[in-house]
């Protein structure tokens, strides 16, 4: 994360970590289609592929609601695609900084769902969910969670959507440059859950050293690194069938319920 951070520093305005992902989200995804969509009920229930063409990124909020009981919302944050990072920090800040974000009018579905008995707001949902053109609407084309305020370096959740992407915290850790020198950078684990359904491996794989290479290049222009290579963002995925991806000697990443912008 070391150029996002000095372009952090040098920025007029405070970027968010997911900002950053949402923003190489966006334009990664645009280059990949077909991790760009979800699976559908088709003709007869068959299921189907549907791709779309916009990337809507799901941001997962901790939020509390009057009584003083804490839930997750799926803040969306459409057309990642073309959407400049100051346009997704202004969605995030207005998510964020609402005194009461539950009550915001983009919650209002929400808020219906709530008021419905448990049986029949699953029901209402499931319904809504069927029609593969208001999903994005719903829960996205691709999912984020970060627990990076926490001292957690890398979890696995699924957001709803065939892709999710997950941010641990950013510290300072040991790399190894061109040249064999061990210097200490900021490093941020990233990591990818995907619908084996929907994509394979080859394809995930894809995606995800897409988005490492996103985040490590996108902002080389605000800072001078005098000493090789910046590798500052350590990617893992996880699929549908198969355990997290870890280098030999790290621990598995915990699984974690509750996120955060």
């Amino acid at each position: 994360m070391t150029h996002a951070l000095a372009h952090r520093a040098a920025a007029d305005r405070h970027y968010s970590t997911v900002t950053y992902v949402l923003h190489a989200a966006g334009r990664v995804l645009a280059r990949h289609p077909e991790a760009n969509a979800v699976l559908a009920p088709g003709h007869r229930r068959r299921p189907r592929i549907v791709r779309f063409t916009e990337v809507t990124g799901k941001l997962a909020l901790d939020a509390t609601v009057p009584g003083g009981d804490r839930i997750v919302l799926s803040a969306l944050v459409p057309a990642l695609e073309s959407a400049s990072l100051a346009d997704i920090q202004d969605r995030v800040d207005r998510y964020r900084n609402a005194p009461a974000p539950a009550a915001l009018p983009e919650f209002a579905r929400v808020r219906t769902l709530a008021r419905l008995p448990a049986w029949l707001g699953r029901i209402a949902f499931a319904a809504a969910l069927r029609d593969p053109r208001r999903r994005p609407s719903l829960l996205g084309t691709v999912s984020v969670s970060s627990l990076g305020h926490r001292p957690v370096d890398g979890f696995h959740s699924t957001g709803g959507s065939a892709l999710t992407l997950t941010c641990g915290r950013t510290a300072p850790r040991p790399v190894v440059r061109d040249d064999g020198r061990i210097e200490a950078a900021p490093l941020m684990r990233l990591g990818l859950t995907f619908d084996h359904r929907v994509l394979d491996g080859a394809t995930a794989a894809d995606v995800l050293a897409d988005l490492k290479s996103a985040l490590e290049s996108e902002w080389a222009n605000t800072a001078h690194r005098p000493h090789g290579r910046s590798h500052t963002v350590a990617p893992s995925a996880q699929g549908g069938d198969g355990p997290p991806v870890t280098r030999r000697g790290e621990p598995t990443p915990r699984q974690e319920r509750r996120t955060h912008a």
